[in-house]
């Protein structure tokens, strides 16, 4: 059986070493490249990639497209924290080449995500997001609780405030999304029992990317249809 090369950037920090991981333990997957921050990539190797990962810095990541692009290779990203340019060159690479990007690569998360949309029939309710990850989390609210709240002001159709974001121990990431009324109060929540469920979700995402059409993708687009 042909195994799927697959390219790592970031694979020096916590979330590479959880994919390379799993990678090692999944049968039709092999890791061709790990790059850290300071690796330089043997652009021999970089051809022979089938699907890159992405888990590295903002800074990187223009770079990263555009070795992409030159060898008509998918893209995993898993990067967050980025502005407006960066974001933007991510929906351009992808009318060249397929790119997946999400703020979290749990499937339980995608599945929150869709679930927000049943808000829209509620009236009169006031709504908080609220997320929780360990101290040494760099951006403030998360990607992830950026995302939630995005697709709840779509689904209520308004602003709502910022996301509640808390630092602190070792908690891998725990969302909550609160819809209060004078009567009731209803809350979705979702934990992340350890970092190997966003290391699954990448690597599942980049096995599901290799066949597709240029375009921009997300988790919900593997789970759920296109």
């Amino acid at each position: 059986m042909k195994k799927i090369k697959v390219g790592l950037f970031g694979a020096t920090g916590r979330m590479g070493k959880e994919i390379i991981a799993v990678i090692e333990s999944t049968k039709n997957l092999e890791v061709l490249l790990a790059l850290g921050s300071k690796d330089k990539v043997d652009v021999k190797k970089a051809k022979l990639v089938d699907v890159w990962i992405d888990f590295s810095t903002p800074e990187a990541l223009v770079n990263i497209l555009k070795l992409a692009v030159a060898n008509k290779t998918p893209v995993v990203c898993g990067t967050t924290g980025l502005n407006e340019k960066q974001k933007k060159s991510l929906q351009v690479a992808a009318e060249k080449i397929p790119i997946l990007w999400s703020s979290n690569m749990s499937l339980g998360v995608a599945v929150v995500n869709e679930a927000l949309k049943v808000f829209s029939s509620l009236k009169n309710f006031d709504f908080q997001i609220e997320e929780i990850h360990h101290i040494h989390k760099k951006d403030k609210p998360s990607g992830t609780a950026i995302t939630m709240q995005e697709n709840l002001q779509k689904a209520v159709g308004r602003k709502l405030p910022e996301p509640l974001a808390i630092r602190g121990g070792g908690v891998f990431g725990v969302h909550k999304i609160f819809a209060m009324s004078e009567e009731e109060v209803i809350t979705f929540e979702h934990t992340a029992l350890n970092r190997q469920v966003f290391a699954k979700g990448a690597v599942q995402m980049a096995s599901w990317l290799c066949n597709k059409k240029p375009g921009f993708y997300a988790v919900k687009d593997c789970l759920f249809g296109e």
